[in-house]
């Protein structure tokens, strides 16, 4: 007589995660908040900049940071931040919602373009005066367009009614905003809601409170 055995289903084996990146937030942090979130142990490779030449012919593309899965090894923090966003469900819902929270992100890289054009200038009399057009007309007006955006998306969120990589995003620069100038959401009330709300999410609170000091 034969027996049926049900076949045994395969061992679901959580990747292993290495991300490399300078000593400070950066290009790296919004990375580091989507582990924290999702829970997730990850290797968090911090390099000195002298150690860097040395480093650089190894990566993609000569910049960091670098996310290694497995082995496999993916350049570029928008490419990262998506793939890590796809792994543990903060890229939305829909195709829409996708769209969605990419959308977001290109609207804060805009500003970003914006901010380090400033601070990097080496001109110091042309850097003053745009330091002094990004505090007073730059920022309020992406600040204005994100607490818009809140407004019109109604759950509290950026996209769709759960937290998001367009949150992570967001709260990452709330957090630089208010790091600088503990009034600088006070005109936009929502934003300023919204970041204490995903500030005080247990992992994410307890992941901010613990990290190192950075100066960028």
């Amino acid at each position: 007589m034969f027996r049926c055995v049900p076949a045994q289903q395969p061992y679901s084996i959580m990747p292993s995660y290495k991300l490399t990146y300078f000593d400070l937030r950066g290009r790296a942090e919004v990375s580091r908040l989507i582990f924290a979130y999702a829970k997730q142990e990850f290797e968090d490779k911090r390099i000195q900049f002298p150690d860097w030449p040395a480093l650089k012919p190894n990566t993609p593309f000569g910049q960091l940071p670098i996310l290694e899965v497995d082995g496999q090894v993916i350049g570029q923090s928008t490419a990262i931040n998506n793939f890590l966003a796809r792994e543990f469900g903060l890229y939305g819902k829909t195709n829409m919602e996708s769209c969605q929270v990419d959308q977001i992100g290109c609207l804060l890289e805009d500003y970003f373009q914006l901010a380090i054009k400033a601070m990097f200038e080496k001109d110091e009399a042309k850097k003053a005066q745009l330091m002094k057009e990004l505090k007073e007309e730059t920022a309020p007006k992406y600040l204005d367009l994100l607490e818009k955006l809140l407004k019109k998306n109604g759950s509290g969120y950026f996209v769709g009614k759960e937290i998001t990589l367009a949150d992570i995003n967001v709260y990452n620069v709330t957090w630089a905003f208010l790091n600088e100038a503990p009034a600088a959401l006070d005109s936009f009330p929502l934003l300023k809601e919204f970041h204490h709300k995903v500030n005080s999410i247990p992992q994410i609170k307890s992941y901010v409170d613990a990290r190192k000091p950075s100066d960028r």
